[in-house]
């Protein structure tokens, strides 16, 4: 068959370096002149059309990007407005179970059922890894949404928790928050405990805390959160880089918490309030075993595997409330509700709120970057009891007789 005969323009020349060359310019996809070279103009034509080809593919993929191209754009995004540990989370997240089973898809593509489907393997995950990846799946398509990259959002049809029920664990009562103190009084989780029962820190920033951020003869004592912990590999790195720029913050502290500072100062041999026997902080694995100290005091149930016969066969042991642990009679059974070290900073926030703190003053405290985070638990807080509501409601509609 004969080759198509093609008109080939006539282009200027230009001389560089001693050699001829035919030129001409086109747009890149950012609208800015690019020259291009040739020995001949069919060379250059060839060229040109590649050049135009390629620009209309970069321009097409800005506006129809897949999720997979996405998903690595909002990660840059995010990556100025969060800690590393943060993001190692979320691209780890994002790339095992999102990127996975719908990054080939143009994000316009998406529905609603793409997503629930992707969805499903994780409700045989943990509900905190389940409940990460809707977050992000949300991010995701609601930014996409507000750059105007979609006409459809799909996550509108899916609900806040992508349908999957979740238990919120709430605050400790004060009955708890004494049954707890009084079991760890003098073991190694005390400290972290009270700290975070009192200031309100997050996990990484207790465990990063120094004494040079702990003023406790200042006219009104407080800690200055400025460092925060993070594992990498089981070592620990304590650094400057905080969760969210709302996490730098000052916390007066009350006069318990105080004391318990003054006393473990007395005793510590090292620049970190929580440190190891060396003065280091702690590895991700010592943390575990320091909170294992409250678990096997707990009267949650476990789960032991034992060999019969060669078959692996499973049991399940429920402590009673009082009694001591068979093979060490040291160790009592006296924690009948579930703690987490989430829990304590969650159990400061709500007491502040309890005792009428604005919410604004208790977002700063927290160190929230969103108030919404502290209006939901605000929310939570003031209109969960009843004989509020009746008093609330009854002002509300009051009438002059």
């Amino acid at each position: 068959m004969a080759k198509k005969n093609r008109s080939v323009p006539q282009y200027g020349t230009v001389t560089r370096k001693g050699t001829l060359y035919y030129r001409t310019r086109i747009l890149d996809a950012d609208g800015k002149q690019v020259s291009l070279y040739a020995s001949t103009c069919e060379e250059l034509y060839e060229k040109q059309l590649a050049a135009k080809k390629q620009v209309e593919e970069i321009i097409f993929r800005r506006k129809h990007p897949t999720v997979a191209e996405y998903c690595e754009k909002w990660l840059l995004m995010q990556s100025a407005k969060v800690s590393s540990a943060t993001m190692k989370g979320y691209t780890s997240d994002m790339r095992n179970y999102i990127i996975k089973p719908l990054g080939d898809m143009y994000m316009e593509e998406v529905t609603a059922d793409d997503i629930r489907l992707a969805l499903v393997p994780l409700t045989k995950k943990s509900e905190g890894l389940y409940n990460t990846v809707n977050m992000l799946i949300k991010c995701i398509f609601y930014s996409a949404e507000r750059s105007e990259l979609i006409s459809y959002n799909p996550c509108v049809g899916i609900s806040a928790k992508g349908g999957r029920p979740t238990k919120k664990k709430d605050a400790l009562t004060d009955q708890q928050v004494e049954v707890l103190l009084d079991t760890v009084k003098g073991l190694p989780p005390y400290l972290f405990i009270m700290i975070c029962l009192y200031s309100g820190l997050r996990r990484e920033e207790a465990l990063g805390l120094q004494w040079d951020c702990v003023f406790l003869d200042a006219p009104t004592p407080y800690i200055s959160v400025r460092r925060a912990w993070r594992s990498e590999h089981n070592r620990p790195v304590v650094s400057t880089v905080l969760k969210t720029p709302a996490a730098k913050r000052d916390i007066p502290i009350p006069k318990c918490l105080v004391d318990c500072l003054r006393e473990a100062k007395e005793n510590s041999i090292s620049n970190y309030v929580i440190a190891d026997s060396k003065g280091e902080p702690l590895a991700y694995s010592q943390f575990q075993r320091v909170w294992q100290y409250v678990v096997v005091r707990s009267t949650k149930p476990r789960n032991y595997y034992k060999y019969v016969n060669g078959e692996s066969i499973k049991y399940t042991v429920t402590p009673t409330l009082g009694m001591t642990q068979k093979n060490q009679p040291k160790i009592k059974y006296t924690i009948d509700f579930d703690v987490t070290p989430h829990q304590l900073r969650h159990t400061y926030i709500t007491n502040l709120l309890y005792a009428g703190v604005d919410p604004k003053t208790v977002q700063y405290l927290a160190g929230h970057e969103n108030s919404k985070t502290t209006m939901d638990i605000y929310a939570r807080v003031k209109y969960n009891k009843p004989e509020e509501l009746f008093d609330v409601v009854n002002r509300a509609l009051a009438k002059d007789r």
